[in-house]
């Protein structure tokens, strides 16, 4: 049994990734790292620890688990510009990566988007291949690596371009066919359990297939 942490809870993937985690006893206990309360109904077996992510060096203590579980990710336009995007995205999970990883974890998950690469001209492809380069670079005994298409499932918020997106991306190959957040959430949890070593590349074909 590992203890899991999981970061970004309040997110589409990160609430699918708590109902998973809440239900799989190969996982105990699940804390969800978080700023805000989670809305109610919390899932079963689920603890918050409430944190300023503006200081996350001075929560260290909380950040730690077996197995981490990163859903951190935002929009530019959320985000307001290129560089709190890059924060949000960048930065946070970088952080947390390193942080759980001086602190005994022994595998991470992060999720990322299709199209991730460092040398992208793309600036959102770029910032999220820049973030799975440096954290494949912290050498942690397992790492894996998600990269969905366009999300779906459930959200708090409108994001009436993404659900465009979502009808369009239907007619193009299956790689950006849109993945559910919930088949996200079970690969995760999925891989996580097997803990194989090194790294592991997940695209949307493969969450889809792995995920159910």
């Amino acid at each position: 049994m590992s203890s899991a942490l999981v970061v970004g809870s309040t997110g589409l993937v990160g609430t699918e990734c708590l109902r998973v985690l809440s239900e799989d006893a190969d996982h105990r206990p699940v804390v969800a790292l978080t700023r805000r309360p989670l809305p109610d109904p919390v899932p079963t077996n689920v603890t918050q620890r409430l944190v300023s992510f503006d200081r996350l060096e001075e929560h260290r203590a909380d950040i730690r688990g077996d197995h981490v579980f990163c859903a951190l990710g935002t929009t530019i336009g959320k985000a307001g510009s290129k560089e709190r995007f890059r924060e949000v995205d960048y930065d946070l999970p970088l952080t947390i990566a390193r942080v759980a990883l001086e602190n005994g974890a022994r595998h991470f998950s992060l999720v990322s988007a299709v199209g991730a690469d460092p040398d992208s001209r793309v600036f959102y492809n770029r910032v999220k291949g820049e973030v799975e380069r440096d954290i494949r670079a912290l050498g942690y005994p397992s790492l894996v690596i998600l990269r969905p298409s366009v999300l779906a499932g459930e959200r708090t918020e409108r994001r009436p371009m993404e659900a465009l997106g979502r009808l369009l991306l239907r007619l193009v190959p299956g790689r950006y066919h849109p993945v559910h957040a919930r088949a996200v959430a079970a690969t995760m949890a999925l891989l996580a359990r097997e803990e194989a070593a090194g790294v592991r590349v997940v695209e949307s074909e493969e969450i889809r297939k792995l995920g159910g």
